[in-house]
């Protein structure tokens, strides 16, 4: 699968409300951080400089279990890979 590791029962739907990407992630919370929004902070910080905020952002849309879980992994990842089946 694209997102989550094989096996996978129960799984959450995410939208991130920054910058409004759809995922699906292992933890099923009302709240979790988007993997992508988290990419772009910068924890490198100087003796001057304050630890950025890290938010949660990304809220739960749905929960998905059994067969769904691989139905929304395969809708969600062919969004990205444009319909090429190459990656399976």
């Amino acid at each position: 699968m694209y997102y989550l590791p094989e096996g996978t029962q129960v799984c959450g739907f995410y939208e991130c409300s920054k910058c409004g990407k759809r995922f699906l992630d292992i933890k099923v919370m009302p709240v979790i951080h988007c993997p992508d929004c988290d990419m772009d902070i910068d924890m490198e910080i100087g003796p001057d400089e304050e630890m950025p905020d890290l938010e949660p952002m990304a809220k739960l849309l749905q929960v998905c279990e059994g067969e769904e879980v691989e139905k929304m992994d395969t809708l969600l990842s062919l969004a990205i890979t444009g319909g090429d089946y190459g990656w399976i």
